[in-house]
């Protein structure tokens, strides 16, 4: 209460994937509201990444919910926003770095359903054990921005669309005994790609310093919230503006999700994958050197420009882009010469930093003279000499 997650009146999207966190979080949400008149606006919002034998699976946990609970129920698919599914973005970029798409590509989603939805705010089922992890990840990148926002209960309180974690501070254990006891529908299975994710090693040392200690995962938690960041006088943290191809909220000028989208699109996924980090923190470019093997950079992906309805850039211009106006013949585009001008889906933007303000690539790679390969072996070898750290960019 103390926090003030809500406010009468609000339109909430529940963040729902038939889990135990999300739908314990729906349970007791749904049932607050009704005893206690919060007069709260609720409904289900589920993202269909198209993971065949795991999402499939789930969303039919999450519909039976929606019957359950009496709220209504919204899903968006990485099909209709992106063009590619899971699977299929897997196929290209294999195992290691699948959940870098995944994450920013499941964030934008997310926030583009609830603006579609007229949502105010999403709640999330992050658990204590969650954002341990997740400032354990931080801190092993050296992510500083990350960093002293990530415990935060509430994050992207100036943005539009701020996000709360209600259960920030329930263990696990709790949320898990609560839907045992009280026998709510979920559904339990992981992630068939979840294992090569580096958040299961972060489990694993979060879980056994869990044992020796019992309040480590509260005190990971209430470290992180004490973390002190001081910045140089000339650093200027990068402020939200709007992706010049999409229009989604973003940190740079083209979005993170913008930039994973035309590697796949162009047949080179890594591109938007391997990034070096600078000393601060920030997401650095591609190295000036990759335009000697025909890769130039700019800021407009190549010769094209969007309409001025999608990269105008507004939070109702995004939304309005969910219904298949502009940029909804992605599907029909993916693998043409127009591909390499930069003509990506106006519906692909944004990521999981934009809103909370973390540097992402500002500049789109565009594929010059040479063969689509010999590039992206280029871009590859100027990443690594850019810098001496190599990331994988993951998302809760």
């Amino acid at each position: 209460m103390q926090n003030k997650l809500f406010k009468r009146g609000e339109r909430l999207a529940i963040a729902a994937s038939g889990g135990k966190d999300s739908t314990v979080l729906a349970h007791i949400m749904t049932t607050l509201n009704a005893r206690h008149d919060y007069g709260l606006d609720l409904f289900l919002l589920s993202i269909d990444e198209g993971i065949t034998g795991y999402r499939d699976d789930s969303l039919e946990t999450v519909k039976r919910n929606e019957q359950q609970y009496g709220i209504p129920l919204k899903v968006v698919s990485y099909k209709d926003l992106y063009g590619w599914t899971m699977d299929e973005i897997v196929s290209q970029i294999g195992t290691r770095n699948n959940c870098t798409f995944c994450g920013v590509f499941r964030r934008q989603a997310l926030d583009r359903g609830a603006v579609l939805m007229g949502a105010n705010k999403i709640a999330t089922g992050h658990n204590a054990d969650d954002v341990a992890e997740t400032v354990l990840l931080n801190i092993l990148r050296g992510d500083v921005p990350r960093l002293g926002r990530c415990a935060n209960i509430i994050t992207g309180e100036d943005s539009p669309l701020p996000r709360v974690k209600p259960f920030k501070y329930a263990y696990e254990k709790e949320i898990v005994l609560y839907a045992y006891y009280k026998k709510l529908d979920y559904f339990s299975t992981e992630c068939i790609y979840a294992p090569f994710a580096a958040r299961g090693f972060a489990r694993e040392f979060i879980k056994d310093l869990e044992a020796a200690r019992p309040m480590a995962i509260i005190d990971v938690i209430r470290s992180a919230e004490d973390f002190v960041f001081a910045a140089a006088s000339d650093e200027k943290l990068p402020q939200p503006r709007n992706c010049e191809r999409c229009g989604y909220i973003s940190s740079q000028p083209v979005c993170k999700a913008c930039v994973l989208l035309e590697g796949l699109n162009r047949g080179m996924p890594r591109l938007g994958v391997s990034r070096t980090r600078g000393r601060h923190g920030e997401k650095a470019g591609l190295h000036p050197d990759v335009e000697r093997f025909g890769v130039g950079v700019g800021s407009g992906g190549g010769g094209g420009s969007w309409p001025a309805e999608a990269a105008g850039g507004s939070w109702g211009a995004a939304s309005k882009t969910l219904n298949g106006t502009p940029g909804t013949d992605l599907a029909q585009a993916q693998g043409t010469a127009a591909l390499a001008g930069g003509a990506l889906s106006p519906l692909a933007g944004g990521d999981d930093d934009a809103v909370h303000g973390r540097p992402v690539a500002g500049a789109s790679v565009v594929v010059g003279t040479s063969s689509q390969v010999p590039a992206e072996h280029a871009a590859n070898v100027a990443v690594r000499r850019r810098g001496p750290v190599e990331i994988e960019y993951e998302t809760t």
